[in-house]
């Protein structure tokens, strides 16, 4: 039997949403074994004089447990 824990993380890009996913699953790769999954549960944006200037995104990754 598999158990599975979820840990929030937050990532910016100042390209795109897609790239501040990328980015998150980038460097929680690093630290993490086992990533699974992966839910955006926000996505937001920094504007500044009608433009994006930051877009920000909050995940929830999933991964296995050592045994």
């Amino acid at each position: 039997m598999s158990v599975a824990r979820k840990t929030v993380v937050v990532a910016s890009s100042k390209e795109s949403f897609h790239d501040a996913v990328n980015q998150a699953i980038s460097r929680a790769s690093k630290t993490l074994r086992g990533i699974t999954g992966l839910e955006v549960t926000s996505q937001k944006a920094k504007i500044e004089n009608g433009r994006i200037l930051e877009y920000r995104i909050e995940c929830a990754i999933t991964f296995l447990l050592d045994e």
